[in-house]
């Protein structure tokens, strides 16, 4: 498998941490996208960490709390190898309510139940999941940084959030990053924000930055996933949706295989080059997947074909929203 020792590593904005280009997101290892094994996970977690990753990003939501379990007993006895994010906030997954808890009581009991499930004294990097709009923001960092003070948080993150939020919240402690949905299809919402985080020196973090394996070019319509996996309530993923999407998709493949890769490389060699401050976490259950995904630090893409990229998928061409309704009311817009 390709390593990432050589390739230049990223910082997560002014916290001070650094990170390999690309991390992993974990969000499948728990059965988010179908049946998971958590000796399978663990396993994958290894190999990852043996070929250079060291950015994995999960949340109490994950598999009610099983997922951060997971991540923790695959980085014990790593700490300060590794920088493990996790997010709170976010308590249910299904409707009604997707309920939302930005308190500042919730931030401490959540961020206790997180330090025991990881088996850590301090977590890397604690993420507001989805803003709570009944909390105003400010009250929510404030206890985040409280976090911070009592050596139990070394730096802040906040999730699908807007400029507006991120001005608020950074003025009342620095945010290091944030992470919202971004790559070659689902663009437009993390570019809104990006502004706001470079005059603030914050990194963003991308996730899906595969469109959920819709760039990988692997997946099939909503009627063809297995049960439980949540991409099958997503109407990106809904008949006439995935076929337009899909159609975009081959444009990427074909142009890969001018470059002698994949779509889902060239896909991610495409967000790599957006910025040194953006951070790629594409997730996998496979090690095939896993070194694919590595191996696009290797693809260096000038102007002109990053220029023949977005001509080929313009900013907004994909359809579907990126969640069912009931989700993307949660989405800081």
């Amino acid at each position: 498998m390709a390593t990432l020792a050589s390739a230049p590593r990223r910082r997560l904005g002014a916290s001070g941490l650094t990170v390999a280009p690309v991390g992993l997101g974990c969000v499948s290892i728990a059965g988010a996208y179908g049946p998971s094994d958590d000796a399978a996970g663990i396993r994958l977690l290894h190999a990852a960490m043996d070929a250079g990753v060291d950015h994995f990003d999960t949340a109490d939501l994950y598999g009610l709390g099983h997922n951060e379990e997971i991540i923790g007993r695959a980085v014990r006895g790593r700490a300060g190898k590794v920088v493990v994010a996790t997010k709170f906030g976010q308590i249910q997954r299904n409707p009604p309510p997707n309920a939302i808890d930005g308190s500042p009581a919730y931030v401490m009991s959540a961020c206790e139940a997180s330090l025991r499930r990881l088996g850590c004294e301090t977590i890397d990097l604690y993420y507001q999941h989805r803003l709570d709009p009944k909390v105003p923001i400010e009250d929510t960092v404030g206890a985040m940084a409280r976090l911070v003070e009592h050596g139990k948080v070394r730096a802040l993150g906040l999730s699908e959030v807007n400029a507006v939020t991120i001005r608020r919240a950074h003025a009342v402690h620095p945010i290091a990053v944030v992470q919202n949905e971004y790559s070659l299809l689902y663009r437009e919402d993390a570019e809104e924000a990006l502004a706001a985080m470079r005059e603030r020196d914050i990194a963003l973090v991308a996730y899906a930055p595969l469109g959920r394996s819709l760039l990988a070019g692997t997946v099939p319509g909503a009627e063809g996933f297995a049960k439980g996996d949540l991409r099958g309530t997503m109407p990106r993923f809904a008949a006439g949706n995935f076929a337009s999407n899909h159609a975009l998709v081959d444009r990427i493949a074909d142009f890969a295989r001018t470059r002698g890769c994949t779509a889902a490389q060239l896909s991610l060699a495409w967000l790599l080059a957006q910025g040194p401050d953006i951070l790629p976490i594409p997730g996998t259950k496979r090690p095939e997947r896993l070194a694919e995904n590595i191996a696009a630090v290797d693809i260096s893409l000038s102007v002109a074909e990053l220029a023949a990229l977005d001509a080929l998928v313009p900013r907004g061409s994909a359809t579907g929203t990126r969640y069912p309704e009931y989700l993307m009311d949660s989405i800081n817009l």
